[in-house]
């Protein structure tokens, strides 16, 4: 059954790889991949987080720690299942660092973050990312970094963690009130 689930796996993902002669798809679906990485998306709120006061100091602060949990998870979660990234030459980066696909952390990272956006009414910036989240992951596969069970997995990841995250808000910010 579950060699069976991988063989369309492979061929559907295969099916969606953008030649490498389509230069102008692949530039977009490169911007897309790379605008979910981590350490760029981090950076960004940490800059909101130290030129912010209030609701934007906070809210850079909750989805900065949320991003840096989801990374750490997905991290443990690739080095238990360990399966390998689809062979290809696009996001070399990512094949040294981590050369395992399952799940898809941008797919994670990118889902959570609209979840969170949703759940905590930031319109209209949710709508934005509701667009960007797919966007980002389907790159991952378009690109040849990742399948499509990665990105499905990590959408229904990213959706948990999401919700995990807005639940315990309230918790964080008694227990690290220096941060919030």
């Amino acid at each position: 059954m579950i060699d069976t689930i991988l063989k369309i796996d492979h061929k559907l993902s295969a099916r969606l790889l953008i030649p490498q002669e389509n230069k102008l798809l692949r530039s977009a679906a490169a911007f897309f991949a790379h605008s979910g990485d981590s350490w760029f998306l981090v950076v960004g709120l940490f800059v909101i987080w130290l030129t912010s006061k209030g609701f934007w100091h906070v809210t850079a602060a909750l989805l900065a720690g949320s991003i840096v949990f989801q990374a750490c998870f997905v991290l443990a979660i690739k080095f238990l299942i360990q399966r390998r990234r689809p062979e290809g030459e696009w996001g070399e980066i990512y094949r040294k660092t981590d050369p395992n696909s399952f799940p898809s952390g941008h797919a994670v990272r990118a889902c959570m973050l609209a979840v969170m956006t949703w759940g905590l009414y930031l319109y209209p910036l949710c709508w934005i990312l509701a667009i960007w989240a797919p966007l980002v992951s389907l790159a991952r596969v378009a690109l040849g970094v990742h399948y499509l069970v990665d990105v499905a997995a990590g959408w229904l990841l990213g959706f948990l963690i999401g919700i995990t995250m807005l639940q315990l808000y309230p918790l964080f910010v008694r227990l690290l009130p220096f941060v919030f």
